[in-house]
Parts: structure tokens; sequence; C-alpha cells
């Protein structure tokens, strides 16, 4: 069972009360997944629930860090959990005793009410907001601003080094009044030329080169920058073949099918390498049978394939290879 189903196995053997307690320490994504792999759940064996509850078991038996060196355990887990980018800034607000509920807050909506709450604000204070998204969800928000802005944002998100303590908390604050409350915030560190590229990872194809020439024509070193960290299904050639095995594992046939009438026949003959011959074989014939297929079908395949090698690249089971690929030694 996936991680998901193991989590919704556990779950529902909680019951309702104490399911839902857990669920209030987990993010939207999570509470997203858990949520559906749950609905999703039918008849489970019961040596099934047994394996999942014995597994669980075991594992806090054996990785409990009560009184020792605990933030070098939440570190661990967090970095396990979310990649070491999105960890380190969840690490900053942990250990520093700080919330940003406001901010925190905004993870939770809709990113048509997202872009309409910021809509009238600075386009420096969009970039801050976007910055602190998970980055698929900011690229969600970004199709609802006017055209003339999008290039500006992601400028600015590009250019952004780090957010002084006191403006983060005015923001932190303006939006926790509108949501009620207040807290204080002591530090974050987002923005930067990575995370713009990866925000237009997930912006659909034709608004993403839209952008990028805007970028380019307002600051082409910038541009040519963020250009280089992104990551592009043509990448996927270099990961590794036990990496192209692990994700092809994770992507239904019919989406590989879409993601594949786009590519060259080198990423084919890359993704059929890694199959079974008789599977291969299969895979061939259904792109070959299959009929024309809309460009924004095939795009939008192989975004889903990226968000899913991305997931994957943070949690360590694949590395991933292009311009934008961390190098190991």
């Amino acid at each position: 069972m996936k991680g998901a189903d193991r989590a919704a196995v556990l779950l529902l053997t909680l019951g309702e009360e104490n399911a839902s307690e857990v669920l209030k320490h987990m993010g939207p994504k999570e509470v997203q997944k858990v949520g559906a792999a749950m609905a999703g759940m039918t008849n489970v064996p019961r040596d099934q629930v047994t394996k999942v509850l014995e597994s669980f078991t075991e594992t806090v038996q054996e990785q409990t860090a009560l009184g020792v060196d605990s933030d070098e355990y939440i570190r661990t887990v967090l970095v396990g959990a979310l990649g070491e980018d999105k960890a380190q800034g969840l690490m900053d607000r942990i250990l520093l005793g700080s919330s940003t509920k406001g901010l925190e807050a905004l993870k939770w909506m809709d990113a048509r009410a997202v872009a309409e709450l910021i809509r009238l604000e600075h386009p420096q204070i969009q970039a801050i907001v976007l910055s602190y998204l998970d980055h698929d969800h900011a690229a969600e928000v970004i199709k609802y601003f006017p055209e003339r802005a999008r290039h500006d944002v992601l400028l600015r998100i590009a250019t952004l080094e780090g957010i002084q303590p006191g403006a983060l908390q005015e923001l932190d604050e303006i939006l926790e009044r509108q949501f009620s409350g207040n807290q204080n915030v002591q530090s974050s560190s987002v923005g930067g030329v990575k995370s713009a590229a990866e925000i237009l990872n997930f912006v659909d194809s034709a608004l993403e080169g839209e952008i990028m020439e805007a970028i380019k024509d307002a600051d082409a070193e910038l541009g040519q920058q963020i250009q280089d960290l992104m990551f592009v299904f043509e990448n996927l050639i270099d990961v590794d073949d036990r990496g192209i095995q692990a994700l092809l594992r994770e992507v239904s046939s019919e989406t590989l099918i879409l993601a594949l009438k786009g590519a060259d026949d080198a990423m084919k003959e890359k993704i059929f390498s890694n199959m079974s011959k008789r599977a291969a074989e299969m895979m061939r014939d259904d792109l070959e049978n299959k009929g024309p297929v809309r460009l924004s079908e095939v795009e939008g395949a192989q975004k889903e394939i990226l968000a899913i090698a991305r997931r994957m690249s943070d949690s360590g089971e694949l590395a991933l290879g292009g311009k934008g690929a961390e190098q190991f030694v």
C-alpha cells in the first residue's frame, strides 16, 4: 500500500474523534490526499489492516526522540516529508516559536479566492504571498491575475532574497485580522529565482511561454536564470533507469500515453526500455492507435507526470536530471 493508503487505514481505525485530532496537524495537501484515500477505501482485508498497524507501532517505537536531539529529529522528519527547501522555512517558524496564521490560512483557500484577496495589493506584497504558497497553488493563483501583472509578479519573486521580519509580521497581521486573530512572525526566507522557476513549472505551457517572454524582455539575464532552473518533460531523459521505473509505477497508462504523444523518439525509447517487453509493445500499439489529441491535453499529462516526479524527488525516491537538478558527487 502507498503512504496515503496506509495513513488512511490508520485513521479509519482510530475513530472519528481521534482521526480529526490527527488531521488538525496536517497541511491542506496532506489532508486532501489522505481524505481521498479514506473515501476510496472499501473492504480492506484484515491482514492488511494488521500489517499497517504493526508497521506504525514499529515506526513509533524505533523513531521516538523524546528528550534526545528533538531539533535534529524534527528537521530529519520534515526534510524527509517535504524536501530540503520547504522544510527549511517551516523549521524557522517551528524552532523560533512563530506561527504565521494569516499566511498559513491562504494555503487552505481556493486559488481564485486568494487572487481576489490580494488583487489590489502592491505587486511586492503579491510576490511575497505567492512565494509563501506551495508552488502548484501559486501557479493556479497566477492564472487569475491580469495578463500584464503576471510577468511583473514573477520578476519580483525571482529577485526576492528574503523578507525583513518586520515587513512579514505586518503582512501576517493584516491577513490575520481578516481571518480574526493576531500572531507575530520572527523570520522567513521565501522567493528567489528557484521559487519563480518552480512556480512556472506548474503554470500551463502557453501561459508559461508568455510569462517567460515578458520576463526576458524586462531582464534577459534573470529570465535565462529562471529558465535554467526549470524542469521540463524532456529532462526526464536524464533520470536514471531505476528512477524512471519508480516513476512509471505512479503514473496511469492513459496519462503516460497522452504525454508520449508529444515526446520525441529518444524520450519514448527511454520509457519503453524501462518497461517489460510485453508492456512496451502494448504501449507502442496504444500510441499508434491513439487518434489525434489536443496539444493542451498532451501538455496537461506531461505536467501531471512532472508533478509526480517532483514529489518523488522531494521524498528522495528519484533524482531529477536536467539543468535545474541538484548535482550529486
